[in-house]
């Protein structure tokens, strides 16, 4: 029994210095600068019927959006919404939207996750890049979207990488 856990503790380290030997051997991957697009999108939110569910809180729509400036695109997802029985300004929401378009010239699509929460106004939202959902010029994009409404107008910042 002693001479097989010695040999198993031996094989482990020889993998494990052949593992080291190999990494070491790959080439650097160098890490794509990060980049900034900005403009402007407008949205169109419907509401979709559920008659199985009789609760006026809870809810679904389609999102239709088209962007503009850096990212000239069009944006088609669905959205589950929950508000809340209490105080006004509180509820939370969730969606999926793939984008077909062009970021900086680049054509493509790719798929943004958006969640976000209100407690009585103050907001809290997350949109991100779903990992390896970028197509054709921006197949390996990755990143982050921040949204912002002014005086009823709605912008977006959006740092992301392409490798």
């Amino acid at each position: 029994m002693k001479l097989r856990t010695g040999a198993v503790v031996v094989a482990i380290i020889c993998i494990c210095v052949g593992w080291s030997s190999w990494a070491q051997n790959q080439p650097a991957r160098k890490e794509a600068a990060m980049s900034h697009a900005s403009g402007t999108f407008e949205v169109k939110l419907v509401p979709q019927k559920d008659e199985n569910n009789p609760d006026q809180t809870l809810g679904r729509m389609s999102l239709d959006k088209q962007f503009h400036g850096d990212l000239e695109a069009a944006g088609k997802g669905q959205m589950l919404f929950a508000g809340a029985a209490g105080p006004k300004g509180s509820g939370g929401y969730v969606a999926i939207e793939k984008v077909t378009g062009t970021l900086h010239g680049r054509s493509g699509s790719f798929v943004l996750q958006h969640s976000g929460t209100m407690n009585r106004g103050a907001q809290q939202l997350s949109v991100t890049v779903v990992p390896d959902s970028g197509t054709d010029q921006l197949a390996g994009l990755t990143g982050k979207m921040d949204i912002k409404i002014v005086d009823g107008k709605h912008y977006y910042e959006f740092d992301y990488r392409l490798e």
